[in-house]
């Protein structure tokens, strides 16, 4: 980052603060995702200070060791620990970072920050360029440039090193395990929140965080809800269940979509779809290899699902003008594929400016990771639909990492074909 920033440069990064869940009880602190990638500090109400002028690299200001307060919330690092944990050059306390400011900014001709989102800080800056500008006689000028450094930072995160892509591994095994202990009490009369109570147990068992996002557990025609979280409903006999969720380990998401027939059989109609979609999605995945792009990632799978559904009786024409027009998208109405990191929709543009051209889909590359999750979802009323396809929804999802010459399936362990998911619920 560093050397990215450029000489005679400051960036200011606000970490995560305490939410309030209800009255005087919090959410789980979650540290932000650009200042856990920059410190690995995960703890709440912290500024990070990067500087390429002279004084400290890297400055952290944090809460302070505080006997009372840490036997209510737990241990604090403190100043001391920042620098000894955490490889800060200097560290003071959070409540200094105000008064440090104009010593850190001064002289520089780049300041990073992020605007928005801390209102305080937004204005002391402006303030002290302005007060800079009044007092330019005196030989320092104010910065040239305000910058957001996400601009950098998330090209950074785009591309993950072997550490990184090791810990999103363990997070796909875990994220194996929990499907598992899922699948294995896929049976009438269970309720949706019991596999989600399964999910969660082998996630946190596993020494993962806990889910990297809402758990989908949708049955029957909830499965045709893309983001349904309610997960309250009885398992019906016959229905397919869509559990979408994976684990969060060390603030990596794994994203993995898998279906599971209620008491381990497809019905006919179902497992139509179900390999439809298999197929689409093993398209997609031939398709994902350095130089390719993410929109054709996408079309393999829309191709392919096109296709069956003019087989299916669901669509007529030729496939090619059913594409242009989009006349899938009633049952497909979303995209193949999203970045995947330290958030589960992770950060990194999706296209790129050659010189003065238009811009272009972003050439995949080694190190970039994303999920690769065609779907089909056939809604309960939906007046065109056969009548056995109607209230069946089917997604399969896998997280892929590009390689020298290919990709890597991070989840290629979990089983996907119809005949391996169903060995997996009936097999104990």
């Amino acid at each position: 980052m560093l050397q990215a920033m450029g000489p005679d440069a400051v960036a200011i990064f606000v970490g995560g603060r305490l939410a309030v869940r209800s009255a005087d009880t919090e959410f789980p602190f979650r540290q932000d995702s650009d200042f856990w990638y920059l410190t690995g500090f995960d703890h709440p109400d912290a500024v990070a200070v990067l500087s390429t002028r002279e004084g400290p690299d890297f400055t952290l200001f944090v809460q302070p060791r505080d006997r009372d307060a840490e036997i209510w919330t737990g241990y604090r690092p403190g100043v001391d620990g920042a620098i000894e944990d955490f490889g800060a050059d200097a560290a003071h306390p959070i409540d200094e970072f105000a008064a440090k400011l104009p010593e850190l900014l001064r002289g520089a001709a780049r300041i990073y920050h992020v605007l928005g989102r801390d209102a305080a800080i937004d204005t002391k800056i402006v303030a002290l360029q302005e007060e800079i500008r009044r007092q330019s006689r005196g030989g320092v000028l104010p910065a040239n440039e305000l910058i957001d450094p996400r601009l950098l930072i998330h090209e950074m995160r785009l591309v993950k090193t072997p550490a990184e892509i090791e810990i999103m591994q363990r997070a796909a095994d875990i994220s194996l395990e929990a499907h598992h202990r899922a699948a294995k009490i896929c049976r009438t009369g269970r309720y949706e929140y019991e596999l989600e109570a399964e999910l969660a147990y082998a996630f946190r068992a596993s020494g993962g965080s806990g889910p990297a996002y809402g758990s989908i557990v949708g049955s029957g025609k909830n499965a045709t809800i893309l983001h349904y979280i309610t997960n309250d409903q009885p398992l019906g006999k016959g229905e397919v269940v869509l559990i979408d969720a994976g684990v969060e380990l060390e603030g990596y998401a794994s994203d993995v979509t898998r279906c599971y027939p209620v008491d381990g059989r497809f019905e006919p109609a179902a497992r139509e779809l179900y390999d439809l979609v298999l197929a689409a999605q093993i398209a997609s995945l031939e398709a994902s290899k350095p130089g390719a792009t993410l929109p054709e990632v996408h079309m393999a799978s829309v191709r392919t699902l096109t296709q069956g559904l003019v087989d299916l009786g669901m669509l007529s024409g030729s496939v090619d003008v059913l594409i242009e027009s989009e006349a899938y998208r009633p049952y497909y109405m979303h995209g193949t594929s999203h970045w995947l990191g330290l958030d589960v929709h992770d950060v990194g543009a999706y296209v790129v400016k050659n010189g003065d051209e238009k811009p272009v889909a972003r050439p995949l590359a080694k190190g970039m990771a994303y999920t690769i999750e065609p779907g089909l979802y056939v809604a309960p009323d939906d007046p065109n639909a056969p009548d056995a396809f109607k209230g069946i929804g089917i997604r399969i999802e896998d997280d892929v990492v590009i390689t020298d010459d290919g990709h890597l399936n991070l989840t290629r362990e979990i089983p996907k074909t119809a005949d391996d998911i169903e060995a997996w619920v009936t097999h104990q």
